[in-house]
């Protein structure tokens, strides 16, 4: 006999353990399936969560596992799901280890993945000195030598924003120019336009002293943001029949104002189902999962 919860959440960082912890609260069973695989696993602190600032993510998802452990409704497994689909009146979900789950509902918070480019030492400083988001890292780099990597379309938009936080340099790396209007409002933010391809991110790790391109040259730096493609952790959204958009990035999960996707029973929360990103948000997406899965018991048309 399979166990069988009110509602399984696949994924235990802050969006799925956020709506467990609602879950929990109104009472109903629920089981969290987590491979402890977090995006933001590659930085030392998060910055910018309600009363966290400068917090460890690891220690913030440990304290918050503890905290959802605690409620005797909850079960968590550690592991990676790696199938879902519709019974009828619930929902199965087999892991790697042949263990199969069902639950009433299910909450899809397994997060994404981001594409780096292949640039000798950029995998080695992701989350330390080559980042993502200026509003989780920027400030610690105020004033410093900033560049931005150009990975895309949104790039130019986001050299533009970094110059906000200390002298930045676009790094082209090979690609177009930017058009004439783009151009000028990138002087006019005091960017410099850098057109060679980039081969190195050099300096004694993690730290980064300078960017080394092809033609030879070294580009003294302290931090490089880049916004890289993304994809999703997991192909069990698209199994079990969730539409999916394509976002700035790379795929979003299509969902309501209540987080429940296009499957109903089926809600989606974190970074896979939105754009842009950071713990606040996913944190308070899997809080509109959790109270909307709970709620759609007491009311069933809203499941």
């Amino acid at each position: 006999m399979m166990p069988i919860f009110d509602a399984i959440v696949i994924g235990g960082s802050f969006a799925g353990l956020s709506a467990a912890i609602h879950i929990a609260r109104g009472g109903r069973t629920v089981c969290v399936v987590d491979s402890g695989l977090p995006r933001n696993r590659f930085a030392e602190e998060s910055h910018g969560f309600f009363a966290q600032d400068g917090a460890a993510p690891g220690a913030m998802i440990a304290t918050a596992k503890a905290q959802v452990s605690a409620y005797p409704t909850v079960s968590m497994l550690a592991g990676e799901a790696i199938d879902a689909s519709a019974t009828g009146p619930g929902f199965a979900v087999m892991l790697a280890d042949g263990t199969e789950l069902e639950a009433a509902r299910l909450v899809l918070a397994f997060g994404i993945v981001d594409q780096l480019p292949d640039i000798p030492g950029l995998a080695q400083r992701w989350g330390s000195t080559a980042l993502h988001c200026p509003y989780c890292h920027g400030y610690e780099f105020s004033g410093r030598r900033l560049g931005v990597l150009r990975t895309g379309p949104m790039s130019a938009h986001q050299a533009q924003l970094i110059a906000e936080w200390g002298p930045t340099t676009y790094f082209l790396d090979g690609g177009e120019m930017p058009d004439a209007e783009l151009l000028g409002q990138l002087h006019q933010r005091k960017v410099t336009i850098q057109p060679e391809p980039v081969s190195a991110l050099l300096g004694e790790e993690p730290s980064l002293s300078a960017i080394a391109l092809a033609d030879g040259q070294e580009i003294a730096l302290d931090a490089l943001y880049l916004a890289p493609p993304t994809r999703l952790s997991s192909p069990i959204a698209e199994k079990l029949g969730c539409a999916v958009s394509e976002g700035p990035l790379g795929p979003i999960i299509v969902t309501d104002d209540s987080r429940m996707t296009s499957v109903p029973g089926v809600y989606a929360a974190g970074d896979i189902a939105r754009a842009p990103h950071n713990a606040t948000w996913a944190a308070a997406d899997g809080v509109t999962a959790g109270t909307s899965l709970h709620q759609s018991f007491v009311f069933p048309r809203a499941a």
